[in-house]
This record gives C-alpha cells, structure tokens and sequence, in this order.
C-alpha cells in the first residue's frame, strides 16, 4: 500500500450536501435497537437519494449539484438505495453517519 492506510486507490473528492439531517437513525418501531442489526449508510448517500427521488432532479442535475461525475453519483445513488431496501426488507436499522462530504455554502467538512 506504499504508506497509505486504508483502501486502496485515489482518495474520495468531497461531495456537496445541502445540510446534515435532522434525524441519523431509523429503526423497526418495537424492536429494541440492541436485537437489531444496523445498515449505515452517509451522508453523501443520502443526499443522492434526496436529490433523485424527493427533489426530482436527474441523475446528471444532481452530480452538478453535489459537484461529481455521474457516473460517481450513479455509484452512491445505487449503494445507498440497495442499504435501503435490504433495511427495510430485512427488518434492519438505518443509521446516517460519516462520509467524504462538504456542507454547501458553510465552511464545514465531513471527513469521517
């Protein structure tokens, strides 16, 4: 690995999200969260998925938006829906958390 920890390749370019969510967890309502597995999924994710499917934006508007290629977007978009679904098909926790993002219009960084 030539000196550098963790994964291999180039280093992730920060994404753009408008704002850090209110709520970070969703769980199964009666499971107590210690019998629960946990999907996480971050913050960029989840801006992927609010651009697309609450915004209406498309693919391409929203890689403008978070500063990303398409194809990148396409990548998060994809995982973050996939996390999704199997949560809530497998009766999983949801939890928002870390990721290689920047706060647009603040001068905010998440590098977690």
């Amino acid at each position: 690995m030539r000196g550098r920890r963790g994964r291999p390749g180039r280093r992730r370019n920060p994404r753009w999200v408008t704002d850090m969510p209110e709520v970070e967890f969703f769980k199964p309502a009666g499971v107590p969260l210690r019998n629960l597995e946990v999907m996480e999924i971050t913050v960029e994710e989840l801006e992927a998925i609010r651009l697309t499917d609450l915004e209406g934006l498309t693919q391409e508007e929203a890689a403008v938006h978070m500063g990303i290629s398409r194809r990148t977007f396409w990548n998060d978009l994809n995982g973050a829906r996939k996390k999704v679904a199997f949560a809530l098909v497998n009766g999983h926790a949801i939890q928002i958390k870390g990721g290689a993002y920047s706060i647009a219009g603040k001068d905010e960084t998440g590098d977690k």
